[in-house]
């Protein structure tokens, strides 16, 4: 019974995780898209109000930015690409590749 519930534990929060990061890359894509929306707005602004909407857009894309960083840091923990666990895993791949090899 509580091998079970541990399943269906590990299984809702493997859920959750999936769920978060799919979030995550819905709003990576609209940030994408907003961004070079923003950046043409930038280029062909002119007319009397251009600096008003230039610093909006500026304001806009800094606010989104770090907006971005932080929930792509809330969804990642702070994992680094190549953490230490990685490292280590792949030089035992390359030593058993090594060793296999000699023997063959």
């Amino acid at each position: 019974m509580s091998a079970e519930k541990n399943t269906e534990k590990d299984y809702l929060k493997a859920k959750k995780k999936v769920y978060h990061l799919k979030v995550f890359y819905i709003h990576l894509v609209g940030y994408f898209i907003v961004v070079a929306l923003l950046l043409y707005n930038l280029y062909i602004m002119e007319g009397p109000h251009a600096d008003f909407f230039f610093w909006f857009d500026i304001i806009i894309l800094v606010g989104w930015t770090v907006f971005i960083i932080i929930h792509g840091w809330h969804v990642f923990k702070g994992r680094i690409v190549f953490k230490k666990e990685w490292e280590t895993r792949k030089m035992k791949e390359y030593l058993n590749k090594e060793n296999t090899k000699r023997w063959e």
